[in-house]
């Protein structure tokens, strides 16, 4: 009799995981899926968002590296589209740190202010880029190679 007691004994030791604790188990499985989802997500996202951002750089230096290139700054602002998907307003003032410069002056400074747009209309995003620019009656000659 007591061997079939410490049978029975061990048979009920080897028995496994009852429902209730496998379904938990898959439960705590399926939470960290779902919130490792969400992280995922979000990082795809925040990618999405850093390319926009990069693409409006080059578009941006390219657009101000080429702005007023052979022809006279005009001060004012302008608009335009660079494809479907970006478009800039460039606006261009006068420059001076220290105060109202002298109209003789033969070189100015003048400051290109550009704002990259993107997405939908109603709510877009932007980028605002900022240089300042050399122009002058001599700014040519200076640029000029001494013979």
């Amino acid at each position: 009799m007591s061997c079939r007691l410490s049978g029975m004994q061990t048979r009920r030791a080897q028995r496994g995981f009852s429902l209730i604790e496998v379904i938990a188990a898959i439960m705590l499985l399926a939470i960290a899926f779902a919130a490792l989802m969400k992280v995922a997500g979000g990082s795809i996202s925040l990618t999405q968002n850093a390319a926009g951002y990069s693409e409006a750089a080059l578009w941006a230096r390219g657009l101000l590296d080429s702005a007023f290139i052979g022809e006279p700054i005009k001060t004012g602002s302008s608009a335009g589209q660079f494809n479907n998907q970006f478009r800039w307003q460039l606006a261009v003032t006068p420059w001076n740190d220290a105060g109202i410069q002298p109209p003789a002056a033969p070189l100015h400074l003048y400051q290109l202010d550009l704002d990259v747009l993107w997405g939908p209309i109603g709510h877009p995003r932007s980028a605002h880029f900022r240089t300042l620019r050399l122009a002058g009656q001599d700014a040519a000659n200076m640029m000029r190679p001494a013979p």
